[in-house]
């Protein structure tokens, strides 16, 4: 019958039981799993929502500054090329989102394919970092957007005193009341409703885009006129050699990040096996546009090592006489800020509805408004929280922490993407309230195997010889031959071993690979040994999953007529491999810090989140029998 998952009876002392709330998969939302009774989310979105979302979540101001700190210490007038491979590097986890966008259209993103692909206790974390991320993010945004409005109204001191920052010396803070009003008009026009709040975000964005337009094009005037002296330089084009290129192209790479964002509102998509595949791609490519535009002209106008880190492009401009252009950049900068605000305030309440729908946080988050269909107690809690950090701390220390869920979940986006081609779930979880109509799909499914069905099977008397002289001795070369051959092919079954394993593999020779060229502090022997182990786990592991075939499930798996990703398997290794690599690198210290955040969380997973889990009593079934068993309970899950 169906296997009854249970974790709550086994009990703490049980360690396997533990182990199988871990492991435990959710399906993918179908037409039979949206009658649960939840309120759904208002689906009004279409390519040109999804581009604003995207570009508007990712350009934020710090492309302004960005330029500068890069080309000085990095790529030199080569910062376009390192823009140009942090953006490939970026549509690498581009294609894998956009697959399963199209193919799991629900709300939460990175959790939501984790948790149906991999597990729930690496779905947990994944959602637990990227609510970390977005919070943090979005306080951090907002703390930066006072600092460039009085910019423009001349100076620090100039903004009106309920809006300026405070130093309050009992609690020797700094408050920023203007981060938190913005936090809770934001935060307003998201629970008003998902199409006014994005057309919102597009008029902001636009302004922010226009601005860089203005750079490009005014720029490219200044440097055609005076015969573009950034680039004229003796040391050349490559001043730090392609190494440090490559540097600035890992620094580069997080203004990339934001995209992730428009899978966030999958499940507002009027057409979403088109449209967000659309949608990423687009955005991705406008920014990747602007940021070498940007780049090219700038490096033009001002050799890389006269750049002023603090404020490279209104710099640049103000040396060929247009200090005017600060007024327009700063407002660049302001619309960037307030469009960013935007994009990591949007994605957050819907992480919070996905993880509260399958049980692993309190059902006040899963309320959706029936009138506007917005998660608006998500939302509220959201902005609440994030205008209380941004108005009382200076968050900046903490922005590296925004990495970390946004790698994450890049890596874990990738790895889904491997196990939904060769190893996709071949069990579908049901409600023990069904246990009567799958006790019964299944019976009839055994008997059909077992020949006892007299409507599906012919009996034959095995009393009686086949031949009418039972001396004649057969000879049956072809029988041999076919027992032969079954041995050495590679059944279904062991298929799916090698893959699964290979997989894991995979994973254990990134992290080694890049753990150990990226230390040099360990001993050359163990270093080599490392790399060397690590390079021969991925090597053989793309051998392995490009010989293997994929698995048939594939072409059925989710919402089809989607987005394919091509060049599997190597696109998503090489994107499991970069990411990696960027999470090594963000530090040890910003590793303590989201550490503390991951054992809270793995707290409240083991007090609340696994004995309240919607797979608690799940009965999974092959994934062949979910539609008899859909059409003998009629059609209603209890």
């Amino acid at each position: 019958m169906g296997v009854l998952v249970d974790s709550q009876k086994e009990g703490f002392g049980s360690s396997w039981g533990g182990l199988k709330s871990l492991v435990r998969r959710k399906q993918v939302d179908s037409a039979h799993s949206k009658r649960s009774g939840h309120h759904q989310l208002a689906k009004e979105l279409t390519v040109p929502h999804l581009i604003a979302i995207g570009v508007g979540s990712t350009i934020g101001a710090g492309v302004y500054i960005l330029v500068g700190t890069v080309a000085r210490e990095h790529s030199g007038p080569a910062l376009a090329i390192s823009f140009l491979i942090a953006g490939i590097a970026a549509a690498l986890s581009a294609f894998c989102y956009a697959e399963l966008a199209s193919r799991c259209p629900s709300a939460g993103s990175a959790y939501h394919y984790s948790y149906i692909c991999v597990g729930e206790g690496v779905a947990w974390l994944i959602g637990w970092a990227l609510i970390l991320e977005y919070t943090i993010g979005g306080a951090a945004v907002a703390r930066g957007i006072s600092p460039n409005l009085a910019l423009l109204f001349g100076g620090e001191d100039s903004l009106p005193i309920f809006l300026s920052r405070q130093y309050i010396p009992g609690l020797d803070v700094v408050v920023d009341p203007c981060a938190a009003i913005l936090v809770f008009i934001v935060t307003g026009l998201l629970c008003v409703g998902i199409k006014e709040s994005t057309f919102a975000q597009g008029i902001v964005t636009t302004a922010n885009v226009c601005a860089m337009i203005f750079v490009i094009v005014a720029g490219g005037y200044l440097g055609y006129n005076t015969g573009w002296a950034g680039y004229k330089l003796p040391t050349g084009y490559f001043p730090f050699g392609v190494d440090g290129m490559l540097a600035g192209s890992a620094t580069v790479f997080f203004a990339y990040i934001g995209f992730d964002s428009v899978a966030s509102t999958a499940e507002e998509v009027k057409n979403p096996q088109r449209d967000l595949p659309l949608g990423i791609a687009t955005a991705l490519s406008i920014c990747c546009g602007l940021y070498m535009l940007v780049s090219i002209v700038i490096v033009g106008l001002v050799p890389y090592y006269a750049m002023d880190p603090d404020t490279p492009i209104s710099s640049a401009f103000a040396s060929h006489g247009m200090q005017w252009a600060a007024y327009i950049i700063t407002i660049g900068a302001v619309t960037a800020l307030c469009s960013t605000l935007m994009g990591s305030l949007l994605p957050q309440p819907r992480i919070l509805l996905a993880m509260a729908r399958d049980g692993l946080l309190p059902s006040f988050f899963s309320d959706v408004n029936k009138s506007s269909q917005v998660p608006i107690k998500s939302t509220l809690a959201t902005g609440l929280v994030a205008a209380t950090l941004s108005f009382f701390m200076d968050v900046s220390q903490l922005a590296g922490m925004v990495s970390v869920g946004t790698l994450l979940a890049f890596t874990m986006v990738a790895i889904s993407v491997l196990i939904l081609r060769y190893v996709p779930p071949d069990e579908v979880p049901f409600p023990s309230s069904l246990q009567e109509s799958i006790d019964s799909v299944t019976l009839r499914y055994s008997e059909r195997i077992s020949g006892k069905n007299p409507e599906t099977s012919t009996f034959v008397d095995s009393s009686q010889p086949l031949l009418g002289n039972k001396n004649v001795v057969v000879d049956c070369p072809i029988i041999e031959k076919q027992e032969a051959q079954a041995y050495w092919t590679l059944t279904e079954q062991n298929r799916r071993k090698i893959a699964g394993w290979t997989i894991m593999l995979l994973c254990v020779g990134a992290f080694g690979l890049t753990f150990a060229a990226s230390n040099v502090w360990i001993p050359s022997l163990i270093r080599l040994t490392c790399c060397g182990v690590g390079g021969v786990l991925l090597l053989s592991g793309l051998i392995v999953l490009t010989c293997i075939d994929q698995d048939d499930a594939r072409h059925n798996f989710g919402h089809t007529g989607g987005f394919i990703c091509p060049f599997v398997p190597l696109l998503p290794i090489v994107c499991i491999l970069i990411n990696v690599y960027l999470l090594i690198n963000l530090g040890a210290a910003t590793w303590a810090r989201v550490s503390v955040w991951l054992l809270i969380g793995v707290v409240v997973y083991v007090f609340y989140g696994r004995s309240h889990s919607s797979l608690l009593d799940a009965v999974y079934v092959p994934a062949a029998h979910a539609d008899e068993i859909y059409r003998s309970s009629g059609d209603s899950l209890a």
